[in-house]
């Protein structure tokens, strides 16, 4: 991460390396990535697709006989708690990405509003009631309009974050059941590919032609949004698989069993109901 990030961060908003005088010189305009669905959420999530790759799935979480354990959230509560914290906090982020105060927009906090709905009912309805897609599907659709926040039409992120919302749902599914990755909190599918999505639907619905304000292409959204990609994924690689190489990455099998928190904290993450501790 603190190397991989500052790297497209500068790429992209400083104009190191010269991938913006490429992009703009190609396609008239520069890749735009107002609160970064790129910058921030896809180079992150492509990150962590490599390192769960690398990592291989939990003991017993995929059966020799092709089955599959289920390994339910330990506190729907705390889920909700925790999305709903960070849905709030993310109007601050996505309005003060302005960076100053007499450059804050009042578009960028009702188009996050919108994108947050959309992602919020596509997620209730691909998901099927289930709380922890719900959960989810506000953060799916803030994670998609950060790129194009102050440029789009707040239909747009309407439809931008309704997209973001089904997507994770399908793609936390695919990945889990079918391609057997073991990303147990879905950091890919919702900030790797919804991110994506946010970037390329800059250059959508950012369109004055789709009522946006203009100033984006989605040539240079495509490109600047699969740069990204390549530097986090090929990166992350040759991080992780350093470290693995080096030192390991996976506990061994007794101290999984016990979990982390026993065998390299000493402490239980909650209370021994057994013993009578609560």
């Amino acid at each position: 991460m603190g190397l991989l990030y500052p790297l497209f961060e500068g790429m992209t908003w400083n104009g190191n390396f010269g991938m913006q005088a490429l992009i703009k010189g190609t396609f008239g305009v520069p890749f735009h990535d107002f609160a970064g669905s790129v910058v921030v959420h896809a180079v992150g999530g492509w990150i962590a697709l490599a390192a769960v790759l690398l990592l291989g799935p939990r003991k017993g979480r995929y059966r020799a006989d092709g089955g599959m354990t289920a390994h339910p959230p330990s506190s729907i509560p705390f889920l909700s708690l925790g999305a709903w914290t960070l849905t709030v906090g993310w109007f601050g982020f996505n309005v003060m990405s302005a960076q100053t105060v007499a450059a804050v927009s009042g578009l960028v906090a009702v188009n996050s509003l919108m994108a947050m709905v959309g992602g919020i009912l596509a997620a209730l309805i691909a998901g099927r009631n289930d709380p922890g897609f719900l959960h989810n599907g506000p953060l799916a659709g803030l994670v998609a309009v950060c790129a194009g926040s102050d440029l789009m039409h707040p239909m747009g992120a309407l439809v931008t974050g309704a997209v973001a919302g089904g997507l994770f749902v399908y793609a936390f599914t695919l990945t889990q059941n079918r391609w057997r990755i073991d990303d147990v909190l879905g950091v890919w599918p919702l900030h790797g590919l919804c991110g994506v999505w946010g970037g390329i639907a800059a250059g959508i619905f950012g369109l004055e032609a789709l009522g946006g304000v203009g100033g984006v292409t989605f040539g240079a959204q495509l490109v600047g949004t699969l740069i990204g990609v390549a530097v986090a994924f090929v990166g992350g690689l040759l991080v992780y698989g350093a470290v693995r190489a080096l030192m390991g990455l996976r506990l061994t099998e007794e101290a999984e069993y016990l979990g982390a928190d026993l065998s390299i904290h000493r402490i239980t993450a909650q209370p021994d109901y057994n013993r009578g501790e609560v």
